[in-house]
């Protein structure tokens, strides 16, 4: 004997409960829905191949870390007005305390470096 649900308006486990067919406007909304879903999932997939290729050329080059300007080019790139404050910091602070500041900021981060 097959043993029947608990509560006859219950489905059985391996019944799927019947939907009511949506209106257009319904229909309309999951559609969005549907084309949402599968555009964040083809960029989850894209940002994950980049991360992937990324991570690969990073390999590829020996653990090579990049050079100070690449690293500089690419915290301006990020970060404009950092830069923008700290160019303005240069400026006001001018050339001749800037350059005794460079004397002795450089040899720390030469020492950084190894």
């Amino acid at each position: 004997m097959s043993k029947s649900p608990t509560h006859p308006s219950l489905p059985a486990s391996s019944e799927r409960p019947v939907l009511p067919v949506p209106t257009a406007e319904q229909q309309r909304i999951l559609d969005r829905i549907a084309l949402q879903r599968e555009r964040l999932r083809a960029r989850r997939v894209a940002r994950a191949q980049a991360l992937a290729l990324a991570e690969s050329n990073r390999a590829a080059a020996g653990g090579v870390e990049e050079s100070l300007a690449w690293r500089a080019a690419g915290f301006a790139r990020e970060h404009p007005w950092a830069v923008a404050a700290m160019a303005g910091a240069a400026v006001v602070a001018g050339p001749r305390r800037l350059i005794r500041w460079a004397g002795v900021l450089l040899p720390m981060l030469l020492r950084l470096r190894r």
